[in-house]
């Protein structure tokens, strides 16, 4: 951004920061608590957050015919403001989203289970998208196998150039993705039996019911 262009955001930054260090807060308030209730076990393994950059926001707002401007950032796109939380266990995932959604000032905008319904090429995570403050915060929940696999996936997806078979590599990738849920279960499951929280007939952890689909037109 030149020294005369105006911020994409006009005068909402601090706005903005202040509603993702809200949000921040309340992630550790979660962490906090379920310290306590399982003995210094933390359910997150790291959180990553941002306020999308001026270069990269008005890079959006021409791939999606926008103009650039506040309107566009903050209300026509919904990731101006992003936070990653990594869990350690895929139980955390959907318990820290049932977290955040019970607050009254949060209002669900969308959801989007890449665990349950993973993408073609084997991503996994929780997507959701809520409106507070009268801002657009965008969340990614995954565990760290899931976390791991995004990051090596998109490290080798922008390599320039790929000399290997193309198709073979996208396969391999799938599976690695599937054996690496795989071993998310079974991790949960472990767990569940050292905490004494198998289901009743002791068979291994199963994903939440599925709920209805959230969307708000914004």
């Amino acid at each position: 951004m030149s020294d005369t262009q105006e911020s994409i955001y006009a005068g909402h930054l601090p706005a903005m920061q202040a509603v993702m260090d809200e949000m921040l807060a309340r992630i550790e308030q979660y962490r906090t608590e379920m310290k306590a209730k399982y003995g210094d076990a933390d359910p997150v393994d790291h959180v990553l957050s941002r306020i999308k950059s001026e270069e990269s926001m008005r890079e959006k707002c021409r791939r999606r015919n926008l103009p650039e401007n506040a309107d566009s950032a903050l209300h026509q796109l919904r990731d101006a403001i992003g936070i990653r939380i990594v869990c350690t266990f895929l139980r955390d995932v959907y318990t820290l989203r049932d977290f955040l959604e019970h607050f009254p000032d949060i209002t669900v905008v969308e959801e989007k289970d890449y665990i349950r319904h993973a993408k073609p090429n084997g991503y996994r995570s929780f997507h959701l998208i809520v409106m507070t403050r009268g801002y657009y915060v965008e969340f990614q929940i995954r565990t760290i196998s899931m976390d791991t696999w995004a990051a090596l996936e998109h490290q080798m997806k922008y390599k320039k150039q790929i000399h290997g078979n193309q198709d073979l590599i996208v396969s391999e990738l799938k599976r690695c993705a599937d054996e690496m849920a795989s071993t998310d279960i079974s991790m949960q499951t472990i767990r569940d039996m050292i905490y004494g929280e198998l289901s009743e007939d002791g068979s291994s952890y199963q994903l939440p019911e599925k709920r209805p689909a959230k969307s708000l037109t914004p």
